[in-house]
């Protein structure tokens, strides 16, 4: 078996992630790349930041970087990270898990080393939204920031899928259609929208309901434009991800690398499944990514 091309390396892990397998996944994986003579550093975060910060100090010495847990934790270590070529091998242990979904990434550490030690460059665009948060994933106008802000209303500790669910459920009772304008690259987009995705993934959701046709590289995202979004317009596009993902009749899809979201009453939207704020929305995606380690 061929030696690892590398010799230091940082795993980051929100230790609660995975009701606790991302700090035994973490630790083994640390464990497996000392055994194989490669200098590591462990650095378990304990409050929201500790992994923006910690990539922030990374310096240019470092040939790896592990990031162990959920997307959110992916997130801040993007948004810290100056040194975009670096290779970043994410370890899916949170309840989303989206990119590592995309990407079929290993979820333990036996399958991680493996990818340190085999695996492929891919370049990762990424967007910035309103000037602030960074999105690597999907930031939405509409139902589904209704639900992560009634989401983290509520939230008291781990969440699960269930915790999605019963959140969808109470908006979904008090739910009135948004009329969403649209501009996609300076130009006005003809219509009114009740839902808007600007994506650069695949699964969404939890499913692989979007196109298979996005680039993670390629300078754009995916813009899904919703119409038909009443109550029962929302159940006719719930059976569409089901049986047939979309774009469809009623979404349609544009590639872009800025889309702006305007309303004449605000309209809340998320970021990457966090709560952003509400409307207006301004979203670009930016001249240079980052780096991720792939199978």
């Amino acid at each position: 078996m061929p030696s690892l091309p590398f010799q230091r390396a940082l795993v980051i892990v929100n230790p609660i992630a995975g009701r606790g397998r991302a700090e035994r996944a973490a630790r083994e994986l640390a464990a497996a790349l000392e055994r194989e003579g490669v200098a590591v550093e462990l650095f378990a975060t304990s409050r929201k930041g500790d992994a923006r910060d910690r990539a922030a100090r990374i310096g240019p010495e470092l040939e790896r970087l592990v990031v162990v847990g959920g997307d959110g934790t992916v997130s801040e270590v993007l948004e810290g990270l100056t040194r975009h070529e670096l290779p970043i091998l994410i370890l899916p242990m949170g309840t989303a898990n989206v990119m590592g979904l995309d990407l079929r990434l290993p979820r333990g550490a036996a399958g991680a080393l493996e990818v340190l030690r085999t695996g492929r460059l891919q370049a990762l665009d990424v967007a910035r939204v309103n000037g602030r948060s960074l999105s690597f994933l999907v930031t939405g106008a509409g139902l589904d920031a209704l639900i992560v802000r009634e989401l983290e209303r509520v939230r008291r500790g781990p969440i699960s899928k269930w915790t999605w669910v019963l959140a969808g459920l109470r908006v979904f009772l008090r739910y009135r259609e948004p009329r969403l304008q649209v501009e996609l690259d300076g130009a006005p987009v003809e219509g009114r929208f009740g839902f808007v995705l600007f994506s650069n993934v695949i699964h969404y959701g939890g499913s692989r309901v979007l196109s298979r046709e996005r680039k993670l590289d390629d300078g754009l995202f995916e813009a899904y434009l919703f119409t038909g979004c009443s109550r029962l317009g929302l159940v006719g596009h719930a059976l569409r991800a089901l049986f047939g993902g979309f774009p469809s009749a009623r979404c349609e899809r544009r590639r872009a690398r800025r889309m702006r979201v305007r309303a004449e009453e605000p309209v809340p939207f998320q970021v990457d499944g966090d709560f952003g704020g509400e409307t207006p929305l301004e979203i670009e995606v930016l001249a240079q990514g980052f780096t991720l380690l792939v199978p």
